[in-house]
């Protein structure tokens, strides 16, 4: 076995903050969040203008960290097109299409541009990991009841595929042999069915699954259709409101759940029954999933900000402990799970994938 360590530096960027945290193989070194107040970020139009902003940020936080080589840079990948899990390389066609934001606006979109900026300074190579738009959904999976709506695969899947390594590294069994429940609890809430080490099943929480802090989740169709069509509906409200006003946002006005603890504990009856509601629909999105695996499942793991929260991990292993037994993975963890990527292609555990090839497919733009 080689002895060989490697600094990696992993980048998560975030609507108003750049994650920043540096490596020598598992072992951090050093860690910070830079925060972008909205003063900063409105001279930029678009979310790909920004990246020069956060590489010269970026570059301050190696030269303070004292980093004197890098062995790879990982960012957190965006919206790209449907994806394999697992480690790419970043090259031209995917910078061109996150800079283009061919499939959206979204800060993720700028891990891959300031991973390839300073990787390139650092003559290094530059990966992004199991992206949101990791799809290994089922072809039955994608049906969605309406032809020509289609069934998306968009999820938490940097983390969720984390912790199912994780539980199986606990468990001493290839995550190849598991069947798993991940359910992701945070701003949005993603839960997925794994089989044979693939994420055969999502709810897309932009579109599906429980309510949360801030999405609806899903929703009665002809009532949404109503609203898109009142008088005075414009497409962009109704899209914010989905995508950020929805939830518990939109019941209770705030998406910290330790205040709606408090005002639970108050007498607020209305925040009692939206949280409620969000449990229960946390539990029938597990029980879903549990179906796609028909019923045998070998752990539901919850994961994700929420699962800090004691109480509501208690209401949640009170519906579906019965399904399996309930581990427990609080927060993300992101960084170091964009770093593991890295490590597992510098190690040559993994080989690193290629997003696109050029015109006649001999060749990749790097």
């Amino acid at each position: 076995m080689s002895n060989t360590q490697y600094v990696v530096l992993a980048v998560n960027p975030g609507a108003t903050s750049t994650k920043l945290a540096l490596f020598r193989d598992e072992t951090l070194l050093a860690e910070q969040t830079l925060r972008h107040p909205d003063d900063d970020l409105a001279q930029f139009e678009t979310v790909a203008d920004q990246a020069e902003f956060r590489i010269a940020a970026t570059r301050r936080f190696l030269a303070e960290a004292s980093a004197d080589r890098l062995d790879a840079v990982v960012g957190r990948g965006g919206l790209l097109r449907p994806l394999a899990s697992g480690t790419y390389r970043v090259d031209r066609i995917m910078r061109t299409e996150l800079a283009a934001a061919e499939r959206g606006e979204h800060a993720s979109n700028l891990g891959a541009l300031i991973a390839h900026a300073v990787a390139t300074e650092h003559d290094a190579p530059a990966f992004i990991v199991d992206p949101v738009c990791v799809d290994e959904m089922a072809p039955v999976a994608r049906i969605s009841g309406l032809a020509g709506i289609e069934r998306e695969s968009l999820c938490h899947a940097l983390n969720t595929k984390a912790v199912a390594r994780r539980y199986a590294a606990e468990a001493a069994r290839p995550y190849s042999e598991l069947r798993l429940v991940v359910a992701h609890l945070g701003t949005g809430i993603s839960v997925s069915a794994h089989r044979d080490g693939r994420m055969v099943d999502v709810c897309n929480p932009r579109d599906e699954g429980p309510l949360s802090p801030d999405r609806p989740g899903s929703l009665p169709s002809g009532p949404l259709v109503d609203r898109c069509f009142k008088t005075g509906a414009e497409r962009r409200a109704i899209r914010q409101e989905l995508l950020g006003g929805g939830g518990l946002r939109s019941y209770l006005g705030t998406t910290d759940l330790q205040e709606i603890r408090q005002r639970m504990a108050n007498g607020d009856g209305l925040a009692r029954q939206v949280v409620d509601a969000m449990v229960y629909q946390i539990g029938k999105s597990i029980g879903e999933m549990a179906t796609v695996l028909c019923g045998r499942v070998d752990a539901v793991l919850l994961t994700g900000g929420m699962a800090h929260d004691d109480a509501l991990v208690t209401a949640v292993t009170a519906r579906v402990g019965w399904i399996a037994p309930l581990r427990i993975y609080p927060g993300e963890d992101e960084l170091p799970a964009l770093a593991a990527g890295a490590l597992r292609v510098l190690r040559g555990q993994e080989e690193a994938r290629l997003y696109g090839d050029v015109e006649d497919g001999s060749e990749v733009l790097i």
